[in-house]
């Protein structure tokens, strides 16, 4: 099924105007749709992921919903018994009532079917990494400008009121010019060589699950969780919480694009993503920001960070290097390091969020702005996965943000992006 002669059809059956979305101009907003009425939503992907995402836009009309695994489309048909299922998104894009989209699937998924909700004028929300390649970054943030959708990247904790405070706070000059960021966490998601086959559950429409990707034969290491492990459908921890932990960095610093990605890792698997991955991101001057380096540690490689410096024992965060100072930081506090006796800090200028989820409900009903939408996500998402390209080309990257390309590594270059299989293309 041509995702693209799909729009054409529902276009020509009048669909978009069944539901009275307004395609042109600048406005958002749906005729008719009051902040309080309810959107109808169709959500790819029920369980892990997906539940808490679906918990958080459940108070909204639940029309649709999709899944490969039949025991989990099942189960959650339990909670929306009024709403239709799917196995495929591809039909539950064809569902007209549909007005926003939520998708919840591995990451391979992520832009094939992001891309088919904005091109049938649905708004959508999307679970980071935003896609699976750079190169569907910018294809899906292109999608979202061009169908003037309102969009929100699974970055729940971008809502919260610490990360405002810490944006506040280095924006504020409190801790000088901060010339590098150093980012951790201590998980991993790694993998060797692939397991022996075996036969495919019968709740599994397995082809479905692969989509975009090379026909293989199934294995019992992959769902439903284990997918982050391999490259042909995931991207390892740094694709895994990097949207999460490196957008501090982005928001606080105001970074976008990297001119140069550099790393360091174990040996490069064909398939399996790596443990230990130290990444690092060379960003431009920004304004009168200075050059900044991110650096990116997974699997407890930022530990010579906390000798260094004398940090305290925290766990994943974030360490902004200042001429005046240092900043430590995590989902949850933040801590000051050198001369800041009797600092107070600055008076709020972000304000709080209505929450996650309720930015992009009300987004879509009214035109107002979501603070995730995939302008800023997507040049988070391209940033995050350009660590990993630069992995397995083996090579230190020049990046040419506004051509989305690599100047320097045809290796590199051949990894922004990829082939689909036919009827699944982004």
């Amino acid at each position: 099924m041509n995702q693209r002669s799909n729009r054409r059809d529902f276009l020509k059956k009048g669909s978009l105007a069944g539901f009275g979305m307004l395609l042109s101009g600048s406005s958002l907003v749906q005729a008719g749709k009051a902040p309080s009425e309810k959107l109808n939503i169709g959500c790819v992907g029920t369980q892990n992921r997906a539940s808490s995402n679906i918990g958080g836009v459940r108070g909204q009309n639940i029309v649709a919903i999709c899944d490969v695994d039949q025991n989990y489309l099942n189960r959650r048909h339990r909670d929306f018994p009024k709403a239709n299922k799917y196995n495929d998104y591809r039909k539950l894009v064809d569902q007209k009532d549909i007005e926003a989209i939520v998708v919840s699937t591995p990451d391979h998924m992520h832009a094939p079917a992001t891309g088919a909700a904005l091109r049938s004028g649905r708004h959508a929300y999307c679970e980071k990494p935003l896609t699976h390649t750079v190169h569907e970054a910018r294809v899906i943030a292109g999608l979202a400008k061009e169908h003037k959708r309102a969009t929100q990247l699974g970055t729940q904790i971008h809502a919260g009121g610490n990360y405002r405070r810490v944006v506040e706070i280095i924006q504020s000059g409190a801790i000088g010019d901060v010339t590098e960021s150093h980012v951790w966490v201590g998980k991993s998601w790694n993998a060797g060589d692939r397991p022996a086959p075996a036969p495919v559950p019968a709740h599994i429409h397995f082809d479905l699950w692969l989509g975009p990707a090379r026909e293989r034969e199934y294995h019992p290491n992959l769902l439903p969780a284990n997918w982050r492990r391999w490259w042909e459908f995931g991207g390892g921890t740094l694709g895994d919480m990097g949207c999460h932990h490196m957008d501090l960095s982005h928001w606080a610093l105001k970074l976008r694009s990297p001119v140069a990605v550099s790393t360091k890792g174990p040996p490069v698997h064909a398939e399996g993503c790596p443990s230990g991955l130290h990444v690092t991101l060379e960003y431009p001057t920004r304004g009168k920001l200075p050059p900044v380096k991110l650096h990116w540690y997974d699997s407890g490689k930022h530990r010579y960070l906390f000798k260094k410096h004398k940090l305290p024992n925290w766990g994943d965060g974030t360490l902004f290097v200042g001429t005046k100072g240092l900043m430590l930081a995590s989902y949850g506090g933040y801590k000051l390091i050198g001369d800041f006796e009797g600092y107070q800090p600055p008076a709020k200028s972000i304000p709080d969020s209505i929450g996650h989820y309720n930015e992009w409900i009300q987004a879509c009903k009214t035109g107002s702005p979501t603070t995730c939408n995939f302008d800023y996500s997507g040049a988070l998402t391209e940033a995050v996965l350009l660590g990993n390209v630069a992995y397995r080309a083996g090579e230190r990257l020049e990046w040419d943000g506004e051509k989305c390309e690599v100047t320097n590594s045809k290796k590199a270059n051949s990894l922004i992006r990829k082939e689909y299989r036919k009827g699944w293309e982004v």
